[in-house]
């Protein structure tokens, strides 16, 4: 690791970002520097500006590429390096005004059938009823759930903040059996990979749901964390 990335890596740890974050910056700044193949800090201000509109214009990046490119080279240069260009006050990337992709209860019924591996096809379930994000599902440990009270403490989610959400029996139940089946004495979706000691690989997971969805037939372009917002307008449906 050379020494302005590692500053900018202190930097963000004294900032209080979350281990993703900081990946996600680091990779936004090592991306900008192989755009021009050179080091970050002998990037002008003009080539930054050219580094904006061709991932506006040229490889038509998503908003939030935008989003989250100018995030990590922003406080690269304004926090780590101590420049305050007026470029990074301009990019503004536009707003997307697109609807969330929303399954119905029968579908979402349909693709979890379709799972073919039970461990995956109850980490989903617990995804769906729980309404967690992806990271919050496979990084549950056995002292988050409070089985009397039927609750699950979703900790460190979204801006670092705890919560409680409901468990409902079924999956409760569906839990237990499951963990009775490997016993980890910390996680409750633990590696498969014996010499891993950590919780359920992600892209394991979403390859389990993206073959049960092409599986079901359902012509919609869901991914996990549509489970997640399902959940949320099922309970809006249900009042």
């Amino acid at each position: 690791m050379t020494a302005l990335r590692q500053k900018m890596n202190d930097d963000m740890q004294l900032h209080g970002f979350a281990e993703r974050t900081q990946d996600s910056y680091l990779r936004a700044v090592r991306q900008l520097a192989a755009y021009f193949n050179k080091p970050p800090d002998q990037i002008s201000e003009e080539e930054l500006r050219q580094y904006f509109l061709y991932l506006k214009n040229v490889k038509n990046a998503s908003r939030s590429t935008i989003t989250l490119a100018l995030c990590g080279i922003k406080f690269f240069y304004e926090r780590t390096l101590q420049r305050q260009w007026a470029t990074l006050a301009l990019v503004r990337p536009l707003r997307e005004k697109k609807l969330p992709v929303v399954l119905s209860v029968d579908e979402v019924r349909q693709i979890l059938s379709r799972v073919r591996r039970w461990r995956y096809r109850v980490c989903l379930s617990t995804i769906y009823a729980c309404g967690l994000r992806l990271q919050e599902g496979l990084h549950l440990q056995i002292g988050h759930i409070d089985g009397a009270r039927q609750l699950v403490h979703v900790c460190h989610g979204k801006g670092g903040k705890d919560r409680y959400v409901p468990l409902p029996q079924p999956v409760l139940e569906m839990l237990r059996q499951y963990w009775g089946t490997h016993r980890d004495p910390v996680w409750i979706f633990p590696s498969s990979h014996q010499t891993v000691k950590g919780p359920m690989d992600a892209s394991g997971l979403q390859r389990a749901f993206h073959a049960a969805l092409l599986d079901s037939g359902i012509q919609k372009p869901a991914t996990v964390h549509t489970l997640r917002h399902s959940y949320a307008t099922h309970l809006l449906e249900a009042g």
